[in-house]
């Protein structure tokens, strides 16, 4: 820890550190920041930023992993520090905002895309653990990622690796070049070139068949019972019964579904269902991880135009184009949309809905009845359908940076702009589905359909009528213009007086349309969509104070207005030094996050999935008599619609901890840390929206007391209204320490131990009603229904000997309760009604990434990396929709041992 007298020398070089506007000569601020450096990034054996960043201990539920085909923001990634959401963390590229991501997670939340940033290129990323409102702005409630590129590269550098996988396949093959020139000092010039292009193959979950569970769908082997949520084809019982490959028509007497022939030339599951289903799982189609192929382009230049004045641009161009595989199609959705004249419910019924219910016509040549019947029926004629996610970033900044009148300033324009095109293939034209399937008339063009095992007598036309494309454009722009400046006013006993002014003017806009036919129910998906255009005018300033030699105080105050409100934030630090080696550091800050346009814009709507226990077939966790076990299990469709009124979310944070070196290459961190965010916008929890007697069931009722109750079928979709709840608030600790080992002869080694414990994760939807997260599978409101574990451990290695190199990461999770909060039963159970997994327990996990680099020479670097040395099989997780059977945190397990071998080239 540097010692507070070098701030009083005019030699020391000063650095601006993330969340602060002023730069000073130690990077031990107040707040707690965490340093990665280029060379971290390279011994880690990842292949991207995100995938380093989704490793550390303070990343928690709501990040985005490569691996989510099936989220609403499929082909991006991004990091949600302490759980709260990739909304509520600020990542920052050199210091500035980029444009968001075109298309928000869950439909709902605004976030920065960290596939852009360009990993080879990376000087350091700073992750600032405390709130920064104050200097930022919005969104910087749980913390900022600031992602530092390298400004001042001289020569001319090629690299290049290749990845596999211990099964001889998800191959990953990855090339740069980076080339720079100038000298600042002597040249009085500086440029920096780097391109980047990488290619990933995409990877099934049925290439995982022999890792156990990994990527199954059918967990009956374990255990678990035949309608697991990735399993369909199942018939539940009476008038109940999951799509089917064969089709599934119902009796019109009995009510009972019966499977048409055909199931052993369509499913490769066995055993076969015994209550005469088709069952078929989604890992007959399903991609584990994507085909993704990116192109990053980053320069920036930078001119010293004389003693005091530099001006510098930075111009970046990502192109990445990700494609997933899903399953095929159901000819019976429930998909909701903007209400309209004809649909006043903005829903409708496919399977079982009034008017609305696509049947077998009566001379159907597979309907034996001879009355129109209900179909159940999963189109693998049809084909799997397929997500094409390709997103442009672009990024522009014009700056000037300086020192005048005694003022250091810095100011620039920067405009990012990120346009996505999406591509859903083997979606379904619904009109055409209902006259192929239902209409016998002369005037029907598409009768009859053949479904299941007779579907190669449909001639192509049909197809070409009934199957499509569904497509969206979507864009997001961000424009900024930015000034700040600092200055030493006077000297106090411990160091000058600091002071830093700033002001910044930003315009967001976001044009997110939803796929065509979704906006009338016309195609077998719900719609999606978000518009929004903000501008918000900002000042800030911000004081650092060393009252004496032993003692810092530092405070920032901003006021940002924004069209429809305003706010304003103050953050307060202070650092007592009375040791050389050790010093007491603590914060209090205060943050917001405005409302987005997914959130705020009545125009905007989404449509979610979580699991929850149906609260009327599945009271409490115990299934009433006629109930299935999927309905204490269930994945339910909530609707989320913008709602102009809502107030922006606020939080108050606080960090109090320790910086110490006991021993000489010693050092130790502890800080304790609360954020309490108030105003919370979320969509009403599931579980309590799977309550409300306006949601939507099919007409499988059940039978109480001798009497058929209305409105307790199968729960098909319900409304999820955004809303501004009480609050969450989290409690923890972060642990840091490093140890520097001198071997002499045998070379120096550095260990480190990053440790982050969740003591609660509550959130408050009202006085009396709240959820502890805390060592639980849940928030499950959030992407993936990753969970909360109390703990997560990072243990590093690293030794040094000669041109040689050792690295070795331990990447630790505790276990945690399969429960979705405190309080209710486990949330998924075997056959035999017992708890699951485990006894209700999600297995902690464990695994061990070790790296090698030898320098041959000044110019040549050979590289090698192992990710998941042990091959440690990732636990039994049925409850998440982020990974089939397995928990998206522990994706290495589920991939499997992971090989990757490369080499670097300084041509000059």
């Amino acid at each position: 820890m540097a010692a507070p007298a070098m701030a009083q020398d005019a030699n020391v070089q000063r650095v601006e550190i993330t969340g602060s506007s002023i730069k000073r000569a130690t990077a031990e601020t107040a707040s707690p920041v965490q340093l990665i450096t280029r060379d971290d990034l390279m011994k880690s054996g990842k292949a991207t930023v995100a995938e380093y960043l989704q490793t550390l201990t303070a990343d928690g539920a709501g990040s985005l992993p490569t691996g989510f085909g099936n989220g609403f923001a499929a082909g991006s990634t991004a990091i949600s520090l302490r759980g709260l959401g990739a909304t509520s963390t600020l990542v920052l590229l050199n210091g500035r905002r980029m444009a968001p991501f075109a298309r928000a997670d869950d439909g709902q939340k605004s976030f920065t895309d960290l596939s852009t940033v360009p990993m080879q290129i990376v000087e350091r990323i700073e992750i600032l653990k405390d709130g920064a409102s104050s200097t930022y702005g919005a969104d910087a409630i749980a913390g900022v990622v600031n992602i530092i590129l390298r400004k001042d590269f001289e020569g001319l550098t090629l690299k290049a690796d290749t990845g596999i996988s211990g099964d001889s396949d998800a191959k990953q093959h990855r090339a740069s070049l980076t080339f720079g020139k100038g000298n600042l000092d002597t040249d009085k010039f500086n440029v920096v070139v780097n391109a980047e292009y990488s290619k990933s193959d995409m990877l099934m979950n049925s290439d995982r068949a022999g890792r156990k569970w990994i990527g199954k769908g059918d967990l009956r082997p374990y255990g678990y019972a035949i309608n697991t949520q990735f399993a369909g084809g199942y018939i539940n019982s009476n008038n109940d019964a999951n799509p089917s490959p064969t089709g599934l028509i119902r009796d019109p007497v009995t009510n009972n579904y019966v499977s048409l022939p055909g199931c052993s030339t369509l499913s490769v599951s066995s055993p076969q269902d015994p209550k005469g289903g088709c069952v078929w799982h989604h890992d007959q189609f399903r991609s584990m991880q994507p085909k993704i192929e990116s192109v990053n382009l980053y320069t920036r230049g930078t001119w010293q135009v004389n003693a005091d004045t530099q001006v510098y641009a930075e111009a970046g161009y990502s192109k990445r184009d990700t494609a997933f595989t899903l399953i095929p199609p159901s000819v019976t959705p429930t998909v909701a949309f903007p209400p309209n004249a004809t649909s006043p419910t903005g829903v409708v019924n496919y399977g079982s809905g009034a008017g609305t219910t696509i049947v077998l016509a009566a001379n159907h040549p597979q309907n034996p009845y001879g009355v129109p019947v209900r179909v159940r029926y999963q189109a693998f004629d049809v084909g799997p359908s397929t997500r094409q996610a390709n997103n442009e970033f672009n990024r522009i900044v014009l700056g000037v940076k300086g020192n005048a009148m005694g003022w250091d300033y810095d100011a620039g324009y920067t405009h990012s702009e990120s346009k996505l095109h999406l591509d859903y293939s083997n979606m379904l034209n619904m009109a055409v589905v209902r006259d192929a399937l239902g209409d016998s008339s002369p005037a029907s063009k598409h009768f009859p359909y053949y479904i299941g095992a007779q579907a190669g007598k449909n001639p192509a036309s049909l197809y070409a009528a009934m199957v499509t494309n569904a497509t969206s454009d979507s864009t997001t722009k961000l424009d900024i213009i930015d000034f700040k400046a600092s200055r030493e006013l006077m000297q106090l006993p411990g160091g000058a007086l600091s002071l830093a002014v700033g002001a910044e003017h930003r315009r967001d806009k976001l044009d997110n349309p939803s796929l065509t036919g979704t906006e009338d129910g016309s195609i077998n998906a719900s719609y999606v969509a978000a518009k929004g255009d903000s501008k918000v005018s900002a000042v800030f300033l911000e004081v650092l104070a060393p009252v004496f030699k032993t003692v810092e105080l530092s405070g920032a105050l901003r006021y940002d207005k924004y069209d429809r409100f305003s706010s304003t934030t103050p953050k307060l630090g202070a650092k007592w030094t009375p040791l050389k080696t050790f010093a007491v550091r603590g914060t209090y800050s205060e943050g917001f996050r405005a409302p987005g346009p997914a959130e705020s814009n009545a125009d905007s709507q989404s449509t979610g999935t979580a699991t929850v226990s149906d609260p009327v077939r599945c009271p409490g966790g115990t299934r009433l008599p006629g109930a299935n076990a999927s309905d204490c299990e269930l994945q339910v469709a909530a609707v989320k619609v913008g709602d102009p009124s809502l107030k922006p979310e606020k939080s108050k944070g606080y960090t109090l901890g320790i910086v110490w070196d006991p021993f000489n290459d010693t050092s130790l961190s502890l800080d304790g840390w609360k954020i309490k965010r108030e105003n919370e916008i979320n969509p009403l929890p599931y579980n309590e929206a799977a309550a409300l007697p306006t949601a939507i069931r099919s007409d499988s009722n059940l039978t109480i007391n001798g009497v058929v109750t209305p409105n307790t079928g199968v729960l098909l979709i319900t409304k999820a209204p955004y809303r501004n709840s009480s609050f969450t608030e989290i409690k923890g600790i972060d642990l840091d320490i490093k140890q520097r080992v001198r071997l002499g002869d045998y070379g120096r080694a550095t260990f480190g131990l990053t440790w982050t414990h969740i003591a609660s994760w509550v959130r408050a939807e009202s006085s009396t009603v709240r959820y502890q997260f805390a060592g639980t599978h849940g928030n499950c409101d959030t992407s993936n229904c990753a969970g909360t574990p109390k703990d997560k451990i990072n243990l590093t290695g690293s030794w040094d000997l000669g041109n040689w190199n050792v690295s070795g990461v331990l990447n630790y999770r505790s276990d945690m309760k399969n429960i979705k909060f405190e309080g209710i039963p486990c949330s998924s159970k075997l056959a035999d009604g017992t708890p699951a997994p485990n006894g209700c327990k999600l297995a902690s996990f464990t695994t061990l990434d070790l790296s090698s680099r030898w320098n041959v020479n000044k110019q040549l670097q050979l590289f090698a990396s192992i990710n998941n040395v042990t091959d440690k099989i990732a636990p039994l997780d049925p409850l998440t929709y982020g990974g089939m059977s397995y928990n998206p945190m522990d994706a290495s397990g589920a991939i499997g041992r992971y090989f990757k071998l490369g080499a670097s080239y300084k041509f000059f």
